[in-house]
Parts: C-alpha cells; structure tokens; sequence
C-alpha cells in the first residue's frame, strides 16, 4: 500500500481531523492451470448449472470443485466428481465461498442467480459477487459467460491474475506514530 500525504481538513463542526490517503498498491497471483472453482446456483437455476457442468463435465474434472449446500450434493451426484461443499447459501455457504476467495483459495465463480426472484439471503448475494470483483476472480452469472469462461484460451493454462494489496491493516502503523490514539 502506498501511503499518500496527511492533510488536515475541517469537519462541519470545525473540528481539524487528519485525514490519510491511501492508494491500493496491487499485485500479481499466480493461478496455477488446475482451477478451484466454486460452483453455486439458486433453486430456479440449479437445474441450468446442472446442465451446464453436465455437458462441461471432462473440462471440470481435473479441477476442484466446490459448491454451497444441495448444489454441491446434485452435482456430485450428477457428474460423479468430488465436490467440496459448503453449508447452504441462506445459511453462511455464500459467506463460507466468499472468504475462500478472499483467502486466495477459489479462484473462478460460475454463480448462477436468479435475477427474477428476490432472495432471503439477497446480502450474502451481493457480498459474494463484491469479493470476486474486489479479489479479480473471474465470474459467470449465466451459461453464455459460464461458456466463455470455459472455453477461453486462459481457462486452461496457468494465469497471473493481478489482486489488490491491502497492506498493513494496524492503524497506529498505517498512521504514524503521532497519530491519535
């Protein structure tokens, strides 16, 4: 992470507060050819998913799989493969997929929603996709991208994804010694 100048600015109260910039410095990681996918679908799309990584089934297979709750258990079931899963999305298998992404473990999500339909759990949703796009993981929401995906050049090969470098996350380093306790 960069550091940016310390400049003071007034509150509306004219109260001085320091203010510190920081500029996001990222970084390339390695994705090695053998991709550790997360495969998720609410109800109304799971029998598309299931469809899709039938046909898809000898691409995913040197690949490890992962999946929230009863998707995971269909497509073990459906492709014969092994498939890592998480509790149910509604309760925390979104959240579960999010934090291996933020970890740097799932490293492509092929999520596909149901923009139709409102869900119980429409925060998680929403937290899921925002760490793919935060962490650069590539995403597909439907078949047509799930297809592209899969097929493309890169799917297949190891790949340098750039990611964020959040840095140091302590306060009392990130500012300074005479920053205000």
């Amino acid at each position: 992470m960069i550091l940016g100048r310390r400049f003071l600015r007034l509150e509306d109260d004219l109260r001085p507060t320091i203010v510190i910039l920081m500029v996001m410095k990222p970084h390339r990681d390695r994705v090695e050819a053998k991709r550790h996918i997360a495969l998720v679908a609410h109800d109304n799309k799971k029998v598309e998913l299931l469809e899709w990584a039938s046909y898809n089934r000898d691409t995913l297979a040197p690949h490890h799989l992962y999946a929230t709750g009863t998707t995971g258990t269909m497509l073990e079931y459906e492709l014969g493969l092994p498939v890592q899963r998480f509790l149910s999305g509604p309760v925390g298998g979104d959240q579960q997929i999010g934090a291996k992404i933020a970890e740097g473990v799932i490293d492509m999500l092929v999520f596909f929603w149901d923009p139709l339909e409102a869900q119980p759990h429409d925060p998680d949703v929403k937290a899921l996709l925002r760490l793919g796009a935060v962490w650069n993981i590539p995403m597909a929401s439907n078949v047509a991208t799930a297809d592209f995906l899969i097929s493309s050049p890169l799917f297949a090969t190891q790949y340098d994804r750039v990611v964020p470098d959040f840095g140091q996350r302590d306060w009392r380093e990130v500012a300074g010694p005479d920053a205000p306790r």
